[in-house]
């Protein structure tokens, strides 16, 4: 039996859960970059929205969607200049596993990996969502036993209100891709 290359842990059918969420962002005509964050009523905790990928859906299908029904604002995935090891459509990879910096792509900017029970893993995907000027707010987009209040803030004040390190340095992460300095 070969020894893997690299250190590898795998997940099979059944062992994991897949889920997307975004950094959703607004600019309004004259005013500061803002992001959406939300307060969880219940726990007095501020979040990013993100969910469970269903059935026969994309990972970016399960961002926008999620990150609709939490926030109630209809949204769609903002290409960006940023870091990524995608290889460009048709050159089979030919730069190997390492890191460029690609145009107006709508790649995930992070994945969290949280343990659960019995070493199962949630996958949680993280993109670049943008609110177009205009666009109001849609009443009732969350389910039933969600209690969210979806804020949107200064960039820089989202950043400092998030409630969790992990979803400060997401935020960060989308900010700088956002504002070109990745």
């Amino acid at each position: 039996m070969a020894t893997p290359r690299y250190p590898t842990k795998q997940y099979l059918a059944g062992d994991f859960v897949s889920s997307a969420g975004c950094v959703l962002f607004r600019q309004l005509s004259g005013e500061p970059l803002e992001i959406c964050i939300l307060h969880h009523l219940t726990r007095n905790e501020w979040l990013l929205p993100k969910g469970r990928k269903d059935r026969g859906e994309t990972i970016e299908q399960t961002a926008i969607r999620e990150t609709y029904e939490e926030t109630g604002y209809p949204c769609r995935l903002w290409p960006q200049r940023m870091p990524t090891r995608a290889p460009v459509p048709g050159s089979a990879g030919d730069a190997g596993h390492g890191m460029v910096i690609g145009d107006a792509l709508v790649e995930p900017i992070a994945v969290t990996i949280r343990d659960l029970v019995k070493g199962d893993i949630k996958m949680i995907f993280w993109y670049i969502a943008l609110v177009e000027e205009g666009i109001q707010k849609v009443e009732g987009t969350q389910m039933e036993n969600e209690n969210f209040e979806s804020v949107f803030m200064q960039a820089d004040e989202a950043v400092r209100q998030m409630t969790f390190d992990s979803d400060r340095d997401i935020v960060k992460k989308a900010l700088e891709i956002v504002q070109g300095n990745a």
